[in-house]
């Protein structure tokens, strides 16, 4: 079974009727209606990657994180759009879902996400207590008020912002979760896979700033703009383009380097030089359009 096909069945599995069955209707279409269809699932693929050049010696522990993850990912999209934050009208080349449904739907699809990763998580237990715990602490940690992704959104509501700090929150902490998800997931030690994973998340968020800067709403199938509309600290903003696609590139440039030694070492390096070569590609995209 190929990394998608397992993340998506996971996915499914965990949004099913039968899962649901206890929903109220519309809510209970509308938390599909946020994660299908997927965008690159970059984060679960990820944390599969390290999980399996770990030894991925329990495959649904592993399986149960992927999708905790994907799910927290979901929901922190589902909150963005929202009028109180980015007003967007598209997700993924579809209405999203407070235009779909409506505001309060919104927040609590939102809000069910998260709490069905935490559910997803616990169910493994009985395969691995200490994983399992392990696991759900770390995406509380790395989704949370200090240094996670609620961190990040809030940063954009103080005077003077860290730009370090916001970024490494507000899109990092999933990717760092990522990296030291899977090790935990695998039985192997979180810290060493912090640096790879927040190396990805430094780099994805610049060259998201490059994109909204660059790139038309119709290539991202979201709204363009954002940033500038929104007056958000980014990196285009402070370092130019220029600059920030010299820093995208120092950033990619240590990443196969921080990633620590294990059994898929070698495997693991492909992975990462092929998404650094597939980050590059924004800018040089947007260039064309």
């Amino acid at each position: 079974m190929s990394m998608d096909t397992r993340i998506e069945t996971a996915l499914k599995n965990a949004l099913s009727t039968e899962a649901l069955a206890d929903c109220p209707p519309r809510l209970a279409t509308s938390l599909p209606y946020a994660v299908f269809p997927g965008g690159a699932r970059i984060r679960p693929t990820i944390l599969l990657s390290v999980a399996m050049a770990c030894g991925d010696d329990m495959p649904a522990v592993t399986d149960a994180a992927a999708v905790a993850l994907e799910l927290m990912h979901c929901a922190s999209l589902v909150h963005d759009d929202l009028p109180a934050f980015d007003d967007a009208d598209i997700r993924r080349g579809k209405p999203s879902l407070h235009k779909a449904y409506n505001e309060p739907l919104a927040v609590l699809a939102g809000d069910s996400l998260l709490i069905r990763g935490f559910e997803v998580l616990a169910a493994v237990g009985p395969h691995s207590p200490d994983r399992a715990l392990k696991l759900i602490a770390k995406l509380g940690q790395l989704s949370g008020a200090c240094g996670g992704i609620c961190a990040g959104q809030a940063w954009e509501s103080e005077e003077k912002v860290d730009l370090a700090a916001y970024h490494q929150s507000k899109t990092g902490a999933l990717f760092i979760a990522a990296t030291q998800m899977g090790a935990i997931a695998a039985g192997a030690e979180p810290e060493p896979w912090f640096d790879l994973g927040m190396r990805i998340g430094s780099a994805f968020q610049i060259a998201d700033d490059l994109k909204d800067a660059l790139v038309s709403a119709e290539v991202m199938g979201k709204p363009a703009g954002q940033d500038s509309t929104h007056q958000r600290p980014t990196a285009v903003q402070t370092m130019g383009i220029a600059g920030a696609t010299k820093h995208l590139q120092d950033i990619l440039a240590g990443a196969i380097a921080s990633i620590p030694s294990c059994p898929g070492e070698a495997k693991l390096a492909q992975l990462v030089q092929l998404y650094a070569q597939k980050i590059m590609d924004i800018p040089a995209a947007a260039d064309r359009s």
